[in-house]
């Protein structure tokens, strides 16, 4: 779905297939009892102009275990851009407009299920790594199509590692130990998130379309691409359906909405999809089966916000959103209105506005207890009781994160050797 800047080169998204089925992820589901046993749940954060990883507890403290370096090859990367006119022409475009003055190294993550590794999306390199948890090493690298990658979503079984090739309008699906590619497909204009069902038979991708240009008047909104969802078969990757949310609202009266899905969660049963979409402070709720939207909240606007569409970072307003375990509470970053709240799901009533500096993302704790926000604009991660809204800790990681996804690492990892 995703970086954060002012204008934005790229595609959301975001797999959220860990708010979809439970807190736990779904490298845990592919792990047995004996194995699990010697693992341990943390959360990884990603933090993107600096190239590291933060690994941290699941719950409780949230305390630090660990840093990753997601770009040990970077000397060897920056000699094959610098070597390119077009690579390098993007690479640099990438700099000074999706990254804001810096390179985007890394933007989503998922362990392996056996915990020995961590695959990597990064951006700038317009690859995705698998990392040695151990060593700190790379154990394979797939450069993806075009110039630039995005958002990830991992398989219910942790086999699979779906990402976006943000210029190239292909989603990517990776053979999670190996690398190899299973298959790809095509999407809308800039393939941002990405959802495997959970029961791991249908891949939903979100095309977020041309945030990057100034044309942010709803007049202009036609200038901004084929934005729609994708659905296809997990296992032939063949499309089943395409969703177009402009006609979904243009039929409720929403004609000067954006249709670019940005990040989205379903219900545990799937039957409702809420998503987020560019320019709008809040959430949108959709019926799957109906194929209608049902609800729309609106959430407060924070007065110190600009209404100058120009200065919202990638068309966004509001970017991140989650759902405890049971269905009962979204959590919802206010990334332009600097603040998060917990949302209750069946009034659609607002808590507590927790103060927030440019929340980036939202996803749920191993215990399924908190909402965790990455603080972009304060390099810290939050966490935000579900049950009561109110904040519970604040803890400092890298520079700009990003995804913060959870995972597994051996019971007595503590870092890479390089780190």
């Amino acid at each position: 779905m995703p970086a954060f800047r002012t204008r934005h080169l790229c595609s959301v998204a975001a797999a959220l297939v860990l708010t979809v089925t439970a807190p736990a992820t779904a490298a845990s589901a592919a792990t047995g009892s004996a194995t699990a046993a010697a693992l341990r749940e943390v959360m990884f954060v990603g933090n993107n102009w600096d190239g590291t990883a933060d690994v941290i507890k699941s719950t409780g403290d949230f305390a630090k275990v660990g840093r990753i370096n997601v770009i040990p090859d970077k000397d060897q990367r920056m000699a094959e851009i610098n070597a390119d006119p077009i690579k390098w022409i993007y690479f640099m475009a990438i700099r000074n407009g999706v990254g804001e003055g810096h390179d985007q190294f890394v933007d989503d993550m998922y362990s392996t299920p056996d915990g020995k590794s961590v695959v990597v999306s990064r951006p700038s390199f317009a690859d995705v790594v698998s990392i040695d948890l151990a060593s700190g090493s790379i154990n394979w690298r797939f450069p993806v199509a075009g110039y630039r990658s995005d958002h990830m979503a991992v398989s219910p079984d942790g086999t699979r590692v779906a990402v976006s090739a943000s210029t190239a309008n292909t989603v990517h699906v990776l053979d999670i130990n190996t690398g190899k590619q299973l298959g790809s497909f095509a999407t809308g204009d800039k393939p941002h998130e990405n959802i495997f069902t959970k029961d791991g038979k249908y891949i939903w991708n979100m095309a977020i379309g041309d945030v990057n240009t100034s044309l942010d008047d709803p007049a202009w909104d036609w200038t901004k691409g084929d934005r729609h969802i994708t659905v296809v078969d997990a296992t032939t990757y063949k499309q089943v359906k395409i969703i177009d949310m402009r006609t979904r609202l243009d039929a409720i009266g929403l004609k000067d909405f954006s249709d670019a899905v940005r990040p989205a969660v379903f219900s545990p049963d799937e039957s409702k999809l809420y998503f987020q979409v560019s320019f709008f402070n809040g959430f949108l709720e959709y019926d799957v089966a109906a194929d209608k939207i049902t609800r729309v909240k609106t959430l407060p606007k924070n007065p110190a916000t600009s209404e100058d569409r120009t200065t919202w970072v990638n068309d966004s307003r509001h970017h991140g959103i989650s759902m405890n375990p049971d269905g009962t509470k979204l959590c919802v970053a206010g990334t332009m209105d600097d603040y998060a709240t917990v949302v209750d799901r069946a009034t659609l009533q607002e808590g507590p506005l927790v103060t927030a500096s440019k929340p980036y993302w939202a996803t749920v704790s191993g215990d399924g207890k908190d909402c965790i926000i990455s603080e972009s604009g304060a390099d810290q991660v939050t966490a935000i009781d579900f049950a009561t809204g109110q904040k519970v800790t604040s803890v400092p990681v890298g520079d700009h994160p990003q995804r913060v996804r959870l995972g597994h690492v051996e019971a007595n990892w503590s870092g890479t050797s390089g780190n």
